[in-house]
């Protein structure tokens, strides 16, 4: 008698034998497809959360820009579902110039303020995302002291060279760069004397319930010591309770990011203002 097990087997793909693998080839794959049809039907959007000053819990210092697709029944997808999978194909390229490009354009409509965008060190040989940036930097010349860049760990020891050229390119022209992710095991620190990043963002997974857990607290002090140092502004990420965000505070943190101040919205409160003002 066959077991279900093996008749499972038998109806694969050649090629496809283990489950687990085949598997997860059917949810990149579902999520290729879904990524694919947004970018067609212009289902994509920005999510801006804040990222407040630590001496005033009331007070942002600028906002991040994430990344959002809209699925098939148009569910909000964040972009930690879906850009690990496509970050290093032509998808993740075009990802990355749909949240620049929005980017840019809510810098131009709004001159107050201050944003940041994620982008792979990929995208930095992609024409159409440098050709995109180029252009709207001649194009106002106040809008690159108000655009923060932001690489993760991960992505920037990839072509560190790279990164680090691009780096010496922009911040002349005003360009502020973020490192993303610092402290998820990447980051090889003879490099930070060469890269030279004006903010950095310590990884969540120190930051969240920090006031409980006094590992993290000596890890996170470590960290925001060395970023110290390179005399680096530094953000706490995952800040989602009112203890974790005053401890943040009293270790010296410049800025903090989190549930407790506010998740990632596609009405913040600049453009809800600019509505009522024209409404």
């Amino acid at each position: 008698m066959v077991s279900r097990f093996k008749r499972r087997l038998a109806d694969m793909p050649a090629g496809a034998e283990n489950p687990l693998n085949y598997a997860v080839s059917q949810r990149d794959k579902s999520t290729i497809d879904m990524v694919t049809e947004a970018i067609a039907h212009k289902q994509t959007l920005l999510a801006y959360q804040p990222v407040m000053r630590a001496s005033n819990h009331s007070k942002v210092a600028f906002y991040e820009g994430l990344i959002r697709v809209l699925d098939a029944t148009g569910r909000v997808i964040p972009a930690g579902d879906f850009m690990p999978t496509i970050e290093a194909s032509e998808l993740g390229r075009e990802i990355d110039v749909l949240a620049l490009r929005m980017g840019l354009q809510a810098l131009g409509a709004n001159p107050g303020l201050r944003l940041s965008i994620n982008m792979s060190a990929r995208s930095i040989g992609y024409g159409g995302w440098i050709k995109m940036l180029n252009r709207h930097l001649r194009q106002d010349k106040t809008l690159g002291e108000r655009l923060i860049l932001e690489i993760t760990e991960s992505s920037a020891m990839l072509v560190p060279e790279l990164v680090i050229d691009f780096m010496d390119e922009l911040q002349p022209k005003g360009v502020c760069f973020a490192l993303d992710d610092f402290g998820a095991g990447y980051t090889a620190i003879r490099y930070f004397s060469d890269f030279y990043f004006d903010i950095v963002k310590i990884d969540g997974q120190f930051i969240k319930g920090i006031s409980q857990n006094a590992e993290n607290r000596v890890i996170t002090t470590a960290l925001l010591s060395i970023a110290e140092h390179f005399d680096m502004l530094t953000v706490a990420e995952y800040v989602e309770n009112a203890e974790d965000a005053a401890l943040l505070t009293e270790l010296g943190f410049d800025c903090l990011q989190g549930y407790h101040f506010g998740a990632p919205t596609t009405r913040p409160a600049w453009l809800q203002s600019r509505h009522k003002r024209t409404g």
